[in-house]
């Protein structure tokens, strides 16, 4: 896959359902993916924080690679996140995305260690010199304990391997300074994490979203980055008040700060997509919680009643 790739529009970052402990959810994987390539969307995005790729076996992560490019079958874009502590596992596990013939790998700064800028622009140089696919920064300090700064993007915005950033740090300054580097490098994609910022960075040129709730409903996000690619201002108030509404509603059921994850996956199972079991640490909602997500999914008219 060349560097030169256009990446834009939504990239749905996708839930790993899982049936057990260490074993996927396949009829749900099956339905989760059809479920948002009809839905519109651009690309998934599997093993990241929405896919509780740190909490995954690397056997899992690997047959959830293979599993969900054979079920996709170039329909849209696929991408798959090698943020590890260990710089020789994140360079085997794109060796092995590369096998399976993804689009693009992702990497976040390694997380445990609080490291510099100059380490930090070192380890992406290291990994970008060891990896064959196009490969996106991932900044989200918030888990990594460590951001981008911008005169490490600035450092890294030419290298010929490395093809955009995902921000999850919510700082649209920041988001509108790396908009503004880009320029340099047309080929350069930036893509917003937080879906609530979804229509603003877009109107101030980011290349699109990588937002959670488009497992849940695909042609919402889809409608809203069309609305706010087009500049349709009348349009985009109306559909990100959706946005809003959805993220309020399902994402704090669950006891902060993993209410998210736990609300997603728990309206997935509701829904009847995937199974709602979360990957340990994380638990899966009460019954009681769960009957709360049943009358939101109501609400917002994605179950009947």
């Amino acid at each position: 896959m060349s560097s030169e790739t256009k990446f834009r529009g939504i990239i749905v970052p996708l839930a790993t359902p899982l049936s057990e402990r260490d074993q996927i959810d396949i009829p749900g994987l099956e339905r989760l993916l059809e479920r948002v390539i009809s839905g519109g969307v651009h690309g998934v995005f599997l093993l990241g924080s929405t896919g509780e790729a740190p909490s995954l076996t690397e056997r899992l992560q690997r047959e959830f690679i293979s599993r969900a490019v054979s079920i996709v079958d170039g329909r849209v874009q696929v991408i798959v996140g090698v943020t590890d502590t260990s710089l020789v596992d994140s360079i085997e596990l794109s060796a092995y995305a590369a096998e399976q013939k993804v689009d693009a790998v992702v990497a976040a700064p390694p997380p445990y260690f609080p490291i510099n800028q100059a380490d930090l622009a070192a380890w992406v140089e290291a990994l970008a010199a060891e990896v064959e696919l196009p490969l996106f920064l991932y900044n989200m300090p918030s888990h990594s304990k460590v951001a981008f700064d911008l005169g490490t993007v600035r450092q890294l915005l030419h290298h010929p391997k490395i093809v955009g950033l995902k921000d999850s740090s919510g700082n649209m300054l920041y988001f509108n300074q790396v908009v503004q580097l880009a320029q340099e490098r047309p080929s350069f994609h930036v893509f917003i994490g937080p879906e609530e910022l979804l229509a603003e960075s877009v109107l101030v040129g980011g290349n699109g979203g990588i937002c959670g709730g488009a497992n849940l409903y695909p042609q919402l996000y889809v409608e809203l980055y069309n609305a706010a690619a087009d500049g349709d201002l009348a349009k985009i108030h109306k559909l990100q008040h959706r946005v809003l509404r959805l993220a309020s509603q399902l994402y704090s059921v669950g006891d902060p700060p993993s209410g998210y994850l736990t609300g997603l996956k728990c309206a997935l199972s509701c829904l009847g997509v995937c199974s709602g079991r979360m990957a340990e640490p994380l638990r899966s909602l009460s019954a009681d919680k769960s009957k709360a997500i049943v009358q939101h999914l109501r609400d917002l008219g994605l179950l009947e009643a």
